[in-house]
């Protein structure tokens, strides 16, 4: 049986990492599968529910929150090796073929890493990591389409609970703004951030050095 993995939120400063991996042959699949970032979110959520539904296909969900991220005792390759590891290990079986996005500017060493948790879990099946693995193998496009899913749930769980705190990426207006005006009120950041992120890190900074007036 195939095995697809991808992870979806690497980069943001608010909530977490996760990691999914769909197990089903690749021609079992729903139609229009494709990397999340070329759906609508509309298109995601259906795709999705289908994945979850079908007696066929098994799906494993992994999710890295923001307070391991800011483990200065490990860094953003490893959480990524592990979310997969885990997000596979939950559906995987001996024999398997698995392929994998990844997460480091070393294919090799990222699959290898990849191998050796699964083989670690007492899963051992092949592994192949690839560089955009979610455009070119639609097992790994259905991972990254629950993944991106998952986590967009969860950033729609933060703003439930906190406001409006935009997409999660330091990029955004909306996110940052969302920060500075946390940060200005209780003078901490809200546990859903990633403190360890510069965009953090600038922001208390600046806090520190200025009065709550001029912040």
């Amino acid at each position: 049986m195939h095995i697809g993995v991808d992870e979806a939120g690497k980069g943001p400063v608010l909530g977490p990492m996760v990691a999914a991996a769909v197990r089903g042959e690749p021609d079992a699949l729903p139609d229009g599968i494709a990397d999340s970032k070329r759906l609508s979110p509309e298109r995601r959520e259906e795709l999705a529910t289908e994945l979850r539904e079908r007696d066929d296909i098994s799906v494993g969900v992994a999710f890295v929150e923001p307070a391991t991220i800011d483990d200065p005792e490990t860094d953003m390759n490893l959480l990524t090796v592990r979310a997969q590891v885990d997000a596979a290990a939950a559906v995987a079986a001996d024999a398997d073929e698995l392929v994998c996005d990844a997460g480091d500017v070393s294919e090799s060493r990222f699959g290898r890493r990849v191998r050796e948790g699964l083989a670690e879990a007492g899963v051992p099946v092949e592994v192949r990591a690839q560089h955009r693995a979610d455009d070119e193998h639609a097992i790994v496009g259905a991972a990254s389409i629950v993944a991106k899913v998952e986590r967009d749930r969860r950033v729609e769980a933060i703003a439930d609970e906190y406001g409006e705190v935009g997409s999660g990426y330091p990029s955004d207006g909306t996110t940052r703004e969302f920060l500075r005006e946390y940060v200005r009120e209780h003078g901490i950041l809200p546990d859903c951030a990633r403190k360890s992120w510069s965009t953090c890190a600038d922001l208390m900074a600046a806090h520190k050095q200025s009065s709550l007036g001029d912040f």
